[in-house]
């Protein structure tokens, strides 16, 4: 079969062959209906570098997004997966054995060092391919919803989930104000999650037109990027600041317009991965505000995100890609030439 493959540190990947996987025990082999194409990818062949934490050793297949069709099961599946059915996968995988996992949070694996990989699309053999395995626990129905644009809500739609089901308690309440930073696939998802969980006004910003546009859309006010990006911000809010801000990007200058922009009592989550550092100071930083960091989320939180989904309640905007054309979505990724989440579709229907 034809997959995307991470072959060495610093090299761009290749689609090539490799053999058709096979179920083991308590898994099911899955025919893959869309893979999304995430940044995080782009970091595990261009940054990381060889005993680097969190550098995942190659080779293997690309993918942590994904969904598709039950194709055969291996030895123990429960009489519940139906081959046939389409499922959304939860893609981290941790020791099965830890207080985090047994909790569904198997992106905080207390035993994450000892494993040999963080997750399908991350270590081990992920969907951008046309077949892959998937732990049976890892499975959530989709039922009639679309597979391919329900794809990218296994890291997309869970990742701001999770951030913003953590920070709900800072938005209970009239008159509040929540930040979004960065307009991508995440930041996008996450505004709509905001409108649907809370009833606080959300303000986005972003240096593209184009994504502020989407925002707006999905019910947001933006703000461009510039020199007076958190004094617009703050403007917004009366002049106290954001009760909740999701940095999607990460990178130092976001950083910083999240700290400039918090209110007092104020919770920043930094959820992009960009590098990014915050300097503190207590004459600087609005009292009992806080930063924090968040990684992916639980199996049961993708369970919420795809009744959200169902629901209509969260729309992935999506670019599809044919298997042939999956290295020019990775392509266009890094070039910044995609709007929303590039989806590989391997498999139609």
């Amino acid at each position: 079969m034809r997959a995307v493959v991470f072959e060495n540190y610093g090299e761009f990947p290749s689609l090539t062959e490799v053999p058709k996987p096979e179920p083991g025990p308590g898994e099911v082999l899955l025919r893959v209906a869309g893979a999304g194409a995430c940044h995080s990818d782009i970091s595990v062949y261009r940054v990381f570098e060889e005993g680097q934490p969190g550098a995942q050793k190659p080779p293997f297949v690309l993918g942590h997004e994904n969904a598709g069709w039950v194709e055969s099961v291996g030895p123990g599946v429960s009489e519940r997966v139906r081959v046939g059915a389409a499922y959304m996968v939860y893609g981290p995988i941790g020791c099965q054995h830890c207080r985090k996992c047994a909790a569904g949070l198997e992106t905080y694996c207390e035993n994450a060092a000892t494993m040999p990989y963080l997750a399908v699309g991350l270590g081990r053999d992920g969907g951008m391919a046309e077949y892959m395995t998937v732990p049976e626990r890892h499975l959530i129905p989709l039922g009639d919803a679309d597979p391919v644009a329900a794809a990218p809500l296994a890291d997309a739609g869970l990742t701001p989930y999770h951030a913003i089901k953590q920070a709900l308690p800072h938005l209970d309440g009239g008159g509040r104000y929540a930040l979004v930073i960065g307009l991508g696939g995440l930041g996008q998802i996450g505004v709509q999650i905001l409108r649907a969980l809370s009833g606080a006004t959300v303000i986005a910003t972003d240096v593209k037109e184009e994504a502020r546009a989407r925002a707006e859309a999905n019910g947001a006010i933006t703000v461009g990027a510039g020199e007076r990006q958190a004094e617009q911000i703050r403007e917004l809010t009366g002049g106290r600041g954001a009760d909740t801000v999701f940095d999607f990007v990460g990178a130092g200058p976001t950083v910083s317009t999240a700290a400039a922009s918090v209110a007092q009592g104020g919770r920043v989550s930094v959820v992009g991965i960009a590098g990014g550092t915050h300097e503190f100071s207590f004459f600087t930083n609005p009292y009992e505000s806080y930063v924090t960091n968040t990684y992916w989320g639980s199996v049961g939180e993708l369970w919420e995100v795809v009744d959200m989904y169902k629901a209509g309640q969260i729309r992935p905007d999506i670019e599809r890609f044919s298997m042939d054309d999956a290295l020019e979505a990775y392509r266009k990724l890094e070039a910044g030439e995609v709007n929303g989440r590039a989806v590989v579709v391997p498999n139609e229907r």
